[in-house]
């Protein structure tokens, strides 16, 4: 098999050049776009890292991975919002238009929460699923305002994660087209932990979105 073509540029969104990583798949047109957010000590370097990146290229998806604003090598980016308050949703919505993403699967762990969620509220129709892990922010809205929604959702955690990770689970639970994922032995940045369990429990999910 023809190893995935990896590439790494910026994009300008709002005035502000943000990094991003991308993988494709070398012999096809991808089946699903993945857009891979990070939590507040990590980066887009944390997937490729954990070859999460690759896995997606390698089954076929094209994975895209950003450097949030004031993050990793996007940290001369201002933030459109104080870290742990809800971003405008429009901002993943142009960060999406900017790298031509189409309706995209969105992985979201813990800081990017602020940016997700407002995303996933005002333009759901821009998400082919959402992949929430134990994020911040799920707090701040309504268990009337998640029932409205239709995505697909996997709600990722680790077992060991007592308070994002329950949380999140207690207030995401409320979306009708939710499974779950638990990863035993794992805390909050569970997906580190249990690194072969993420991406089998991922890639399954994916798998029923084609």
């Amino acid at each position: 098999m023809a190893a995935p073509q990896l590439t790494e540029s910026t994009v300008t969104v709002e005035g502000q050049t943000l990094f991003y990583r991308q993988a494709e798949p070398a012999q096809q047109a991808p089946k699903l776009t993945v857009l891979l957010l990070h939590g507040i000590r990590f980066s887009s370097d944390t997937w490729l890292q954990l070859r999460t990146l690759a896995t997606l290229a390698e089954n076929g998806y094209r994975a895209v991975a950003i450097d949030l604003p004031g993050l990793g090598r996007s940290k001369d980016a201002v933030a459109p919002a104080p870290v742990g308050q809800p971003a405008p949703g429009a901002f993943l919505k142009v960060v999406s238009e900017a790298l031509c993403l189409g309706p995209a699967v969105v992985i979201s762990p813990s800081l990017s929460g602020m940016y997700s969620l407002p995303f996933l509220f005002q333009h759901s129709h821009l998400l082919k699923a959402y992949v929430p892990v134990a994020p911040i922010c799920t707090e701040k809205f309504t268990a009337e305002q998640y029932t409205q929604i239709k995505t697909p959702t996997l709600i990722v955690y680790g077992d060991q994660d007592v308070e994002l990770g329950q949380a999140s689970l207690n207030n995401l639970r409320h979306l009708p087209e939710h499974q779950v994922l638990v990863l035993q032995g794992a805390g909050h940045a569970c997906y580190l932990d249990k690194p072969d369990e993420w991406h089998r429990g991922l890639l399954a999910f994916l798998q029923q979105l084609e």
